[in-house]
């Protein structure tokens, strides 16, 4: 998220929290596609990560990228950490180990948002690539320890850097040496939010296994082909996770507010400062139990919007919904995160075809299928079938679903080739994790340095 909210209208009550959600609903028409992706900036000589500050740092990438696209400044205490198109469509973020972050516009096509990730790319080589800098697409940092990882000066990470080692082991991990690829996307209704969730929430572990792309650790193999999913195994389990909840045939938007109103907060902001609430959750703000802490210590929207871009189960429920289980890769990845999605929810056909598909997993199987996942990838079992085996099928009915969209480029070319790069990884049967351990066997001679240049942006 790039810029936390203000929002100032008090709550009034837990109604309002659940209209909040509700708001998201959007005709078919206003349907709309919005990619993030996150990539390491390292410095080309010695493969060594980039701190914030100085005249080869991550602010004067930002700066350059400022004066090149002429974004407003996300300004933090006096610095900058991040830019924002003037109109909202888009912005620049700074994750807490400084992996640099596009928050891509909503947009109608798969084409649209292909073609803004690379011109994003483009750009941000333009800036850095002077200054020796270049980016790395992978879901997990292979070179640096925690130790040796800069710390960007953002005041919400301050904040989560205290907490995070009091509920979790690798929240530290999470949030310094990971990168993904995200789409986010629309529902019209309550009834059609619940179907999304239910089936995105199903087939996220094996949209982990089909980009599993982090299978190196402080310059070694961990042992894991995504790395990144086996860190949100224990982050932060109250507030992260797969959600049993939202099996249920009748999920609505109240439950999902009744259980982030039970999640520790992070902080609140008032008068531009940042005020750490990790010691209650949002019901005992509600309640005033930081009536005599903060000034004007009585919840707000801004608050409640903040609360929920700290929450992150596999599938987070916003104004839209945030497909959270990829980690981050090469460009082409960045096309067919999306277009994996866009195909199975945004068609009525495909939706359709995806929740029969579904319908009789339950959260225990949806579960160890998760916790399999990081370490094996497409072989992960399930049932009397593999991943593999499970991603034809899927991958079958998204194709379809892109088809029956119809969204053509100048070329006369609809979305379905943007899945391309996950129909090799089927076909191959090897993860794009696994095909780098290949490598770093055989012609890498048991380096992970090559990664710089072959995985670089």
């Amino acid at each position: 998220m790039a810029r936390d909210t203000t929002d100032f209208r008090p709550i009034e009550g837990v109604d309002e929290l659940v209209d909040h959600l509700a708001e998201g609903n959007k005709p078919r028409d206003k349907w709309r596609i919005g990619t993030e992706h996150e990539k390491f900036p390292f410095y080309v000589d010695g493969n060594a990560p980039v701190p914030y500050g100085g005249e080869r740092g991550i602010r004067a990438i930002l700066e350059g990228m400022q004066s090149k696209l002429g974004w407003d400044p996300i300004i933090d205490d006096g610095r900058i950490i991040g830019l924002v198109e003037p109109t909202g469509q888009g912005a620049i973020s700074l994750e807490p180990g400084g992996q640099f972050e596009l928050s891509g516009a909503p947009l109608e096509t798969i084409h649209q948002t292909c073609r803004e990730g690379n011109a994003h790319l483009a750009q941000v080589r333009e800036i850095a690539e002077p200054m020796g800098i270049r980016f790395l697409g992978l879901g997990g940092s292979p070179k640096w320890s925690l130790a040796e990882t800069p710390r960007m000066p953002k005041s919400r990470y301050e904040i989560m850097t205290r907490y995070m080692p009091k509920v979790g082991t690798k929240g530290l991990d999470m949030m310094y040496r990971t990168c993904t690829i995200q789409v986010n996307l629309d529902f019209e209704s309550e009834a059609d939010m619940r179907r999304k969730m239910q089936v995105s929430l199903k087939l996220q572990p094996l949209s982990t296994a089909l980009f599993a792309n982090s299978p190196f650790t402080e310059s070694r193999p961990n042992g894991l082909q995504s790395w990144r999913g086996d860190i949100w195994r224990d982050t932060d389990n109250q507030r992260s996770g797969l959600l049993e909840f939202c099996f249920s045939p009748d999920f609505g938007f109240a439950d999902y507010v009744e259980w982030a109103l039970d999640v520790p907060m992070y902080f609140v902001i008032r008068d531009g400062h940042y005020h750490d609430m990790t010691h209650i959750t949002f019901r005992q703000f509600m309640a005033g139990a930081a009536r005599n802490e903060v000034p004007d210590g009585l919840p707000t929207m801004g608050d409640w919007a903040n609360h929920l871009s700290t929450l992150f189960p596999d599938v987070r429920l916003k104004r839209f919904l945030e497909m959270r289980g990829a980690d981050g890769g090469p460009w082409r990845r960045i096309c067919a995160l999306p277009a994996f999605w866009v195909g199975l929810l945004y068609d009525e056909a495909a939706l359709d075809a995806a929740e029969a598909l579904t319908a009789s997993w339950t959260y225990k199987e949806v579960l160890a299928m998760r916790n399999a996942v990081p370490e094996l990838g497409i072989a992960a079992p399930f049932r009397n079938a593999t991943l593999r085996e499970i991603a034809r099928d899927v991958l079958a009915i998204s194709r379809t679903g892109l088809k029956n969209r119809g969204k053509k480029n100048r070329d006369g070319y609809d979305e379905t080739s943007f899945l391309n790069t996950l129909d090799e990884v089927v076909a191959r049967g090897t993860t794009s994790a696994e095909e780098m351990l290949s490598a770093y066997h055989t012609r890498w001679g048991g380096s992970i340095e090559p990664v710089f240049m072959e995985y670089a942006y």
